[in-house]
């Protein structure tokens, strides 16, 4: 086969890939939708008896308490993307607005908010999200999402700062600033339009990170507490019955993976949308 022949079987492979990416995605957000008007079980019975096998009736099992498994596998998918959006969010409008301001700074200013990012950075994002949930009085949901959406902000602000660098140095904002255009008018217009194709791109990326981190405390304990049926604390919970209930500890892990690589799959082709060059070069 031709190089020029193997560039359409390319596009429409990245096609499909991109397409179960958001089939997977999709479904996740269909079932966390579900949660808000129907559950199979009441979350907090426990008649179901102890770490039953699936079947017809519990199609996950039961966990060691005799809650019905897949009604906390729906609840999980909820939170987890709860946490996601939450904390992309938050470093969104964090990351975006400081590295903008680093990007217009003067030079001194500029070098410090590059080394405050650098620092920031250099902490593991689980590392600096459970130092902010430990430094809060209790753990909570909201505590996790506001942890990780100010872990999330210097990625993000790094990565704007260098973006928005590179378009100021264009002569067309040469041009608009010698004209009289005002900074927020240049920001607004021209530095946004042009940088944020490749933000959207990490924030999906950052979601998936955000969904694995918060499974992370949440098995740590320093995630959404009970009755919150968050995947890691399900994992946490099963470790102790994997060998003799061993879909306890599949199940959560199972549905945290399947979202994760459709996040990750969507990501590469909002990636490729975003870059037209990518797209016929792969």
């Amino acid at each position: 086969m031709s190089a020029v022949a193997a560039i359409p079987a390319r596009k429409s492979r990245r096609s499909w890939l991109f397409a179960i990416g958001l089939i997977l995605v999709g479904i996740n957000v269909a079932v966390a939708l579900l949660t808000l008007v129907w559950l199979p079980y009441d979350p907090s019975s426990t008649a179901g008896g102890r770490l039953e096998a699936p079947s017809l009736l519990h199609w996950a099992g039961t966990d060691r308490l005799g809650r019905d498994l897949f009604t906390q596998i729906m609840i999980g998918s909820r939170i987890a993307l709860m946490v996601g959006a939450g904390a992309v969010a938050i470093g969104a409008a964090i990351g975006v607005t400081l590295g903008v301001l680093s990007a217009f700074a003067t030079r001194l200013l500029d070098d410090a908010f590059a080394a405050a990012f650098d620092i920031l950075i250099a902490f593991p994002t689980l590392l600096l999200a459970m130092l902010v949930v430990a430094a809060s009085d209790t753990a909570s949901l909201w505590s996790a999402i506001v942890a990780l959406g100010i872990a999330i902000s210097a990625i993000v602000a790094r990565l704007t700062r260098i973006l928005a660098k590179r378009v100021i140095g264009m002569d067309y904002i040469t041009a608009a600033r010698t004209s009289g255009t005002s900074w927020p008018r240049i920001v607004v217009k021209h530095v946004l339009p042009n940088i944020w194709p490749t933000l959207l791109v990490n924030f999906a990326l950052q979601f998936g990170l955000a969904v694995i981190a918060e499974a992370s405390l949440s098995y740590l304990g320093l995630g959404a507490p009970p009755p919150n049926a968050s995947w890691g604390r399900l994992l946490q919970e099963a470790q102790g019955t994997v060998y003799t209930a061993p879909f306890g500890a599949i199940a959560p892990g199972l549905a945290l993976l399947v979202l994760v690589i459709g996040i990750n799959l969507s990501a590469d082709g909002l990636r490729d949308i975003g870059d037209p060059t990518r797209r016929g070069s792969r």
